[in-house]
């Protein structure tokens, strides 16, 4: 069943439905953009809590809206489901390549059809995102209240703003996420990553001598927010995906100054370029690593122009060690994407990516183990699925092992490995961000295989039998629970 009020027209029609959901909390009195309000998202997301509106931030002009989807509650409302695993069902019926058989069959064919159909983006004449215009010398970011959310960051930092950037050669857009660090009134510090769609449009355009231009939007509709930060093959368009998951077609307007579209209800729109070659000091920040990341020097933006709603919203996100409220983004990605990744590598029965981890530093993956190192060959098929390549850990489990109970997993990773035959170590490609990795972008990884061994694998010693109580003895005891007084 979809939340009510679903798809929605922006960020504002989000906000109304968690607000009659008594998801959201107004804080009206004011409170600072600098260190005071990345506290309050902070102890508020550690304690379950709800979204939070800022009406008065101390610096900037709009409310300030954040820890929109720091449950998966909140999360699941957003892209308009009562379980994440509802929209990974849908993408997992598309990929099913079975011939339709019979009338129904070839009506459930159409149907998925009509599905694919509704989904790219439609493009509009006028949109909300440009109701205000502010050109040249009259753009200011400091008319919106970004955040400082750590003592040591170099700076305020704009963290959900949705990067558009076209390939210069082929045309083909992308929509990233990344944090963007205010150098000056009208400049930005590009944190694009080494592994990003981005990066490779900028390095195009640095080979050919040109500028590239460059649009962000803040505070966007649900749907097209968590498609920024999806990780797509390169071949999908985020607003592809956006549509998928809305069932509707997102309304995209041209921008006034560079040749991208975006999502006309965005709240705000920064329109510019990078001039090739230029770079500028960027960070310290600090990360959902639970560390600083060091001072780097990466492109930078030049906002000729910014464009935005009357009375906008501005949407941010604060970064820290987990728990934060990216661990709802994460739970969807892994959930949304469960049967793609069981569609790359079917011995796959489940899996979960624990929040501690980062969503990429470990995997616990299940499968229903049918030959010698199955386990083995696993772990090799994540490391070379896409952006699945980044994890630093993978532990293996049987099928009847539940992946999203941690202590049933650990029970099998401390007990069912012997670790000088179980561990597989190898060498690859790392987050950007890692700090451990002794060189940057690369480093060691590790596979625990805690399944029950066999025979073939040359464990000669007969596998124990698990202990399980006696069915009769189960249903006895439910009966009789009440008399027992406990």
């Amino acid at each position: 069943m979809a939340a009510r009020g679903f798809p929605y027209t922006d960020l504002k029609d989000f906000l109304a439905a968690l607000e009659r959901a008594g998801e959201l909390r107004r804080v009206s009195v004011p409170v600072d953009p600098t260190l005071e309000i990345s506290e309050v998202v902070t102890r508020t997301v550690r304690e379950g809590g709800p979204a939070l509106l800022f009406e008065r931030p101390t610096r900037g002009e709009m409310p300030v809206a954040v820890n929109l989807f720091g449950t998966e509650k909140r999360m699941a409302m957003a892209l308009g489901v009562e379980n994440l695993d509802e929209i990974g069902e849908r993408l997992g019926n598309m990929l099913k390549p079975e011939l339709p058989m019979g009338l129904s069959g070839m009506m459930d064919g159409l149907g998925k059809v009509r599905q694919l159909t509704s989904m790219p983006p439609k493009k509009v004449k006028t949109a909300p995102a440009q109701q205000v215009v502010y050109r040249g010398d009259d753009v200011d970011l400091n008319r919106l209240p970004g955040l400082q959310v750590w003592p040591g960051d170099g700076g305020i930092f704009h963290n959900f703003g949705l990067t558009h950037t076209k390939h210069p050669e082929t045309g083909k857009r992308n929509l990233g996420l990344y944090r963007l660090q205010q150098h000056s009134r009208n400049s930005i510090g590009m944190h694009w990553q080494i592994h990003k769609n981005s990066t490779a449009h900028h390095a195009v355009a640095e080979r050919l001598g040109q500028r590239l231009p460059v649009a962000i939007a803040i505070g966007t509709e649900p749907a097209v927010a968590y498609s920024a930060s999806a990780p797509l093959p390169a071949d999908i368009d985020e607003y592809l995906f956006a549509g998928f998951l809305r069932g509707e077609r997102v309304e995209m307007v041209d921008c006034l100054t560079v040749p991208l579209q975006v999502p006309a209800h965005a709240q705000i729109i920064l329109e510019g370029y990078i001039e090739p070659g230029e770079r500028l000091p960027e960070g310290p920040f600090g990360d959902h690593t639970g560390f600083y990341t060091p001072v780097e020097p990466f492109p930078v933006m030049h906002i000729e122009c910014m464009t935005m709603q009357r009375d906008p919203v501005y949407h941010t996100i604060v970064t820290s060690q987990p728990p934060q409220e990216d661990h709802g983004l994460g739970k969807a990605t892994e959930r949304i994407f469960a049967p793609l990744l069981r569609f790359l590598i079917p011995d796959i029965v489940d899996y979960d990516l624990p929040a501690a981890g980062v969503f990429h530093n470990c995997a616990i993956v299940s499968i229903r183990k049918r030959y010698p190192k199955h386990a083995q060959k696993v772990m090799n098929a994540i490391w070379g699925a896409h952006m699945m390549s980044l994890t630093k850990l993978i532990v293996i489990v049987d099928e009847d092992c539940d992946v999203h109970n941690y202590n049933e997993v650990a029970f099998r990773a401390f007990g069912n490995v012997d670790y000088a035959r179980d561990l597989l170590l190898t060498e690859g490609p790392v987050d950007h961000l890692d700090h451990a990795s002794y060189q940057q972008f690369w480093g060691g990884k590790a596979g625990v295989d805690a399944t029950r061994k066999l025979p073939t694998e040359g464990y000669t010693r007969g596998w124990p039998e698990g202990m399980t109580m006696a069915p009769e003895v189960v249903s006895l005891v439910d009966k009789r629970w009440k008399e027992y007084g406990i």
